[in-house]
């Protein structure tokens, strides 16, 4: 049987694109839940077996609309939780434009760490070393956009540089399939709306 991870990123909540969410207990919005939902349907004929989530609430809110629909328990990953952005968290994009380590931590996505938080590295190690781990059967982890951008990266040899060229929607999901120590990238950034 294949090893198959689908990487969900979170529905929409009031802060996308305004706000870096980060770390923080912000839930989904309507709009959210819709996707979620979307999502739902999406996966629901692709023979999930596991639900892992980020610890954030967004995702497990996210994760529990799908898990409603399949039946399956969802559980609990530190290794799946966003980036720990540090000092950037809560604070506006626009806030952000004006803040030089901002700047650098965008040009220089392999290297820089966030003033207080982690590096993309980390954040990336933590998260495909237990994508690595994933068992037989079909995983579905309700993750976050850096993170899931992250792990495609590694697997398709982009540098952490690049990962803005990674489409990651809200709601969306892309699937990975495990070879060995390798993956390939079989679908990105799918949406069901």
């Amino acid at each position: 049987m294949a090893r198959i991870v689908l990487l969900a990123r979170h529905g929409h909540h009031q802060e996308v694109g305004h706000v870096l969410s980060g770390r923080s207990a912000i839930s989904l919005d309507l709009q959210g839940q819709t996707e979620a939902e979307a999502l739902a349907r999406l996966v629901v004929r692709r023979g999930v077996t596991r639900i892992v989530t980020s610890p954030r609430a967004r995702t497990r809110e996210t994760a529990a609309v799908v898990s409603a629909r399949l039946a399956l328990p969802v559980s609990v990953e530190e290794a799946l939780d966003e980036v720990d952005f540090g000092t950037f968290t809560g604070r506006s994009f626009a806030a952000l434009d004006d803040d030089p380590d901002w700047h650098r931590w965008n040009a220089e996505r392999a290297t820089a760490r966030c003033p207080s938080g982690e590096t993309m590295g980390e954040a990336v190690s933590r998260a495909v070393a237990f994508v690595a781990g994933c068992p037989h059967g079909v995983t579905l982890c309700v993750s976050h956009c850096d993170v899931i951008r992250g792990v495609v990266a590694h697997y398709v040899g982009l540098p952490l540089d690049r990962i803005f060229s990674l489409g990651c929607d809200p709601g969306s999901v892309t699937t990975l399939v495990l070879e060995g120590d390798g993956a390939h990238l079989s679908a990105l950034n799918e949406r069901g709306l």
